[in-house]
């Protein structure tokens, strides 16, 4: 659809780019003080620990538990570690952000439905993290605030040690974010959100490959950087 026909059909549908602003920012501000409510600053290391070790324990009883190794495997690779930290922090709501104004612009009759089941997933994500405070595993071998403080942990905080944008321990950071909202991942469900998005409405075979593979590169980059299981 062309630019002038997206804006008519946007007409046509009482769509506007302030409220849409104002409605998307506003479900995503009472995501965030609700997700860090009921976070770290709500619950002892020990609990989500113990989470930790539950999720471990089930994924090395299917064969899943490679998250450690597959950090091992690049933690010598200084600048692609910097990479994924980027990708981490970054990716997640350029990407996400973008698709949405992409959709709102080209594809106003769509708009509405993927709108809509990305802040249902968003806002359900709350009761996860409200229900299984879960410890990430960066936090593991962690001795601050937040962490269990493990002599044995294979985890390295790629961030802290290896370098990026940010870092949860800096900044004020580890006060105003959950630290244990490491399930369900928002990146994960985000990622796949955009790639159907993205995927059937691009043009061109490579933009389309590469947005059918962000859940994939998604799912290494929490891996590598130790940030969800």
């Amino acid at each position: 659809m062309s630019l002038a026909g997206s804006a008519a059909t946007r007409k046509e549908a009482g769509l506007r780019f302030w409220v849409e602003a104002i409605l998307v920012g506003g479900v995503y501000f009472a995501y965030s003080m609700v997700r860090n409510l009921f976070g770290s600053a709500a619950v002892e290391p020990e609990v989500a620990a113990r989470n930790a070790d539950y999720i471990i324990d089930i994924e090395k009883a299917i064969g899943l538990y490679i998250e450690a190794d597959v950090q091992a495997a690049f933690i010598e690779a200084t600048w692609f570690i910097q990479f994924w930290n980027l990708f981490y922090g970054v990716f997640h709501f350029l990407v996400t952000f973008g698709a949405l104004i992409w959709l709102y612009l080209r594809f106003p009759d769509d708009y509405r439905f993927w709108r809509r089941a990305g802040l249902v997933a968003t806002a359900s994500a709350v009761v996860g993290f409200a229900a299984f405070p879960l410890m990430p595993p960066r936090l593991l071998g962690d001795c601050g605030e937040y962490g269990a403080c493990r002599a044995d942990d294979p985890y390295i905080d790629t961030v802290i040690e290896v370098g990026g944008i940010w870092s949860f321990e800096s900044s004020g950071f580890e006060t105003i974010s959950n630290q244990y909202a490491a399930m369900p991942s928002l990146h994960i469900g985000w990622a796949l959100w955009c790639a159907l998005i993205l995927a059937p409405r691009l043009r061109r075979p490579w933009s389309k490959a590469l947005a059918a593979a962000y859940p994939a590169l998604t799912l290494f980059a929490i891996v590598v950087t130790a940030n969800h299981y």
